[in-house]
This record gives structure tokens, sequence and C-alpha cells, in this order.
């Protein structure tokens, strides 16, 4: 596998900013690697980062190279701050450059494939939600999607307002204090649409530990989700919100992605 730390100037940010890329590479005499390729352009992960991290964390808190290895799958992890993947009311239009920007300047300079069978989208906690909100979003662009510890609920929760907690502030920097029901920024409202639409549904993967404190909001979006019939696997397991779950689920997750 290559790993590359790609370093390009925004156009929708304005900014230089960071994408760590992990490229396929068929190999035959890597000692303890089974490397291998698909096609002349890759199928592709988008893997988003947490709250606290950036565009490098899952290389360094988990064996993400490794574990794709084997599966000729490349993986765009991009930095998007604090962001909560939204164009933000105090900040950057970091969803316009996630969900357009992004996927075209990765295209134009690594061999990556743009089927929608071939795009997937996965992330922790903040990331969870980014990686909802853009399948489904887009589900016109992705075939499957996977959150773990996700903040899926973040429309319920009442705390968007400036207070001392960082986490306050920067909601509020994002969302400027109005309310995001039933908007492109809801996740419940969002499947609601994927599943009442005629168009392609990306299959969907949840997990989360039960003993994390975004469990429960979890445990509601399988429910609004079992109602709908709509095409999600579940695990509901022994953790807490920490890269000890993330690195063990993340494996089950690429098990889980349907590749050609």
């Amino acid at each position: 596998m290559a790993r590359i730390t790609c370093d390009f100037f925004s156009e929708t940010l304005t900014k230089s900013t960071t994408m760590t890329v992990i490229l396929p590479e068929q190999t035959k005499y890597q000692i303890g690697m089974e490397n291998k390729t698909r096609s002349h352009l890759h199928p592709t992960l988008y893997l988003l980062h947490g709250f606290s991290d950036d565009h490098s964390i899952w290389t360094r808190r988990t064996s993400i190279e490794r574990y794709v290895a084997e599966l000729g799958l490349a993986v765009v992890m991009p930095d998007m701050d604090h962001s909560f993947y939204t164009d933000m009311s105090y900040g950057k239009r970091y969803w316009t450059f996630l969900s357009e920007e992004l996927p075209n300047v990765a295209r134009s300079f690594f061999p990556l494939s743009e089927r929608r069978e071939d795009n997937f989208v996965a992330g922790l906690s903040m990331g969870g939600y980014g990686a909802f909100k853009w399948a489904l979003n887009k589900p016109e662009q992705f075939s499957a999607a996977a959150s773990l510890s996700g903040v899926l609920d973040l429309a319920n929760h009442k705390q968007i307002n400036m207070s001392d907690n960082p986490m306050d502030q920067t909601l509020y920097n994002v969302f400027g204090g109005r309310d995001i029901r039933n908007t492109v920024d809801d996740i419940f409202a969002l499947v609601k649409g994927v599943a009442q639409a005629e168009g392609p549904k990306p299959k969907l993967y949840q997990a989360c530990g039960r003993d994390d404190f975004l469990y429960q909001e979890n445990v509601r979006f399988k429910e609004l989700a079992d109602q709908l019939s709509l095409d999600v696997k579940t695990t509901f397991d022994q953790g807490n919100h920490n890269w000890d779950y993330w690195d063990a689920h993340i494996q089950k997750v690429l098990k889980w992605l349907p590749l050609n």
C-alpha cells in the first residue's frame, strides 16, 4: 500500500488543506503483507474523523492501511476541522467542500473510481454523523455508509448555543443557534426522505457501544430505520467511545462493504 499526505488548495475553503490517502499496491515480495489491486480505477472509502482529530488520526490510532491491503481498496481521509461536516454559520463551507469539491480533487490526483457501486463512506462520532449525512443527502454517490458511535440525533441536542463548553461553542459556530430539524443537517429527516424516495438507497451500517454516551440516540435511529424497512446492519455491543471500539469495528465495516 502507498500512504500519501496530500497538501492542496481548496477553492471552496479558500485555504490550503490536507488529506491522507491510502492507495492499493500489488506486491510479491513484501513480508507480512498480502497486497492486491482490483482495477485501474480503485474502489474508494471516504473515512471521516471525529471532533478532536484530523486527517491523520485513522492511520495513527488503527491499522487501517493493513486492513485494506488485501481488499484493493483506496481510502481518502480529509481534514474537516470542527465543522460537523457542515457549511458553518461562522466558519468555512465544509459541507460544500466535502460533498462537491473533495471527490473531484481526489479523482484528479489519484486513479479513483466514480461509479456509485465503488464508493463508500464511514466515520466515527462526528464523522459518523458526517458519513450518514453525506450518503443520505447524496444516495446517488454511495452504495454504502457506516457510522461508528455516530452523533446521529444532532437535531435534538439541546445545547446548540453559546456557553463555556467547547462543544457548545463549536455547535454555535456551526449552526448559529438555528433549529436544524427537517433540514439537510438532520439525519432522522434525511433517512425518512431516502426511504420514501424512488431513487437508490445506500446500505447502512451502524455500531455503538452500550456504555457510549451516544448509545440512546443510536437506538432511536435503529428504531426509525426498522420502521422505514431500510437495509441497516446494527451492532450494539459492549464498548465505549474510544479507539479500542473503533479499531475493532472498522474491521467489521470493511468485511461488510459490498465490494465487487
